[in-house]
C-alpha cells in the first residue's frame, strides 16, 4: 500500500511535499500527468488493437463518396494501415493522420480531399467515447488542491488530434497542458512528451508524477526517471491501484 507524508513548504509559492515510502523517494508534487485512454476514459467495446474495424472505415469512404473501388484495393490499403499500427508493428515516431491516409489511399487514385476521407473513415468506426464515472470528480478535487494537471496520450493510429479532442471535450478544461503523440512527434515509451511538459512548467522531469494504465506508460516514466502510478480499472497488478479515487488517497 502507498504510504505518504505531507509537509507544507512556503517559498515563492505553495508546494506539496509528499513521500512515497514504497518507492523510497521524497518528491515535491506539483505537476501530475495523466495518460487518457484506459486511465481517464475509454472507447467502449474497442479491443487492444483496432485493425478489425478498419474495413468499416473504408466502407464508409466508399459509401459516402460513392467511389467504386475493388476489394483487392481495399485489402491493400487495409494491410498498409496495419503496417502503421504500433500495436502490431512497434514504433515510437508518430505520423500524422494526413501522412498515413495519403499513403494508404494512393492505390485508390482519388481526387477527394484526404481530410474528407479521414473524417469519413472515423465516422465509419462509430466510436463511443466514455469518460470513467469518477474522472471528473477526481480532476476537480486535484484542482481544488492546486495541482497542475497535464495530459500525455498516444492517439489511436491515424486518428487526427482534433477528432480525439472532440471526444474528450469535457476533460480539456481541467488540463493546464495537453500533449498528444502528434504534438510530441513521438509515442510512448519515448519520454519526449514528459520532457515537453517539464519544460512548459519549468519543472524537473524527475519530479513529475505520471499516471497511466499500460506497461508502456510505466516504461515512459522509467525513461524519464520520474514517479509512476499504475491505474488499472479491470485487472489489478501488484503495485497498481484500481480506482482514481484511490489515487486521491495516494496523493494525500
Amino acid at each position: 500500500m502507498w504510504n505518504i507524508d505531507l509537509y507544507s513548504i512556503k517559498n515563492e509559492e505553495q508546494f506539496y511535499l509528499k513521500k512515497f515510502e514504497s518507492g523510497g523517494y521524497d518528491i515535491i508534487l506539483k505537476v501530475v500527468v495523466f495518460d487518457l485512454g484506459g486511465t481517464l476514459m475509454q472507447y467502449v467495446g474497442m479491443p487492444y488493437s483496432w485493425e478489425d474495424f478498419y474495413y468499416k472505415g473504408f466502407e464508409k469512404i466508399i459509401r459516402e463518396f460513392r467511389y467504386p473501388v475493388s476489394q483487392d484495393v481495399v485489402e491493400k490499403s487495409f494491410q498498409m494501415l496495419k503496417e502503421f499500427n504500433p500495436r502490431i508493428h512497434y514504433r515510437e515516431v508518430e505520423y500524422s493522420a494526413e501522412y498515413i491516409f495519403t499513403k494508404i489511399l494512393e492505390p485508390w487514385h482519388m481526387d477527394i480531399p484526404v481530410q474528407s476521407c479521414i473524417e469519413a473513415f472515423w465516422r465509419g468506426l462509430r466510436l463511443k467515447a466514455e469518460i470513467y464515472p469518477e474522472t471528473i470528480n477526481v480532476l476537480q478535487k486535484l484542482k481544488e488542491k492546486d495541482y497542475t494537471i497535464a495530459a500525455l496520450t498516444d492517439l489511436p493510429s491515424a486518428m487526427p488530434d482534433e477528432i480525439f479532442r472532440r471526444d474528450i471535450l469535457e476533460l480539456l478544461d481541467y488540463f493546464d497542458y495537453y500533449v498528444s503523440s502528434t504534438v510530441a512527434g513521438y509515442r510512448k515509451p519515448n519520454c519526449k512528451g514528459l520532457q515537453m511538459i517539464s519544460e512548459r512548467f519549468s519543472f524537473p522531469i524527475t519530479e513529475l508524477i505520471f499516471i497511466g494504465d499500460e506497461e508502456k506508460d510505466r516504461r515512459t516514466a522509467i525513461n524519464a526517471n520520474c514517479k509512476f502510478i499504475w491505474v488499472q480499472h479491470t485487472e489489478k497488478n501488484k503495485g497498481s491501484i484500481d480506482s482514481l479515487y484511490e489515487l486521491l488517497q495516494v496523493l494525500e
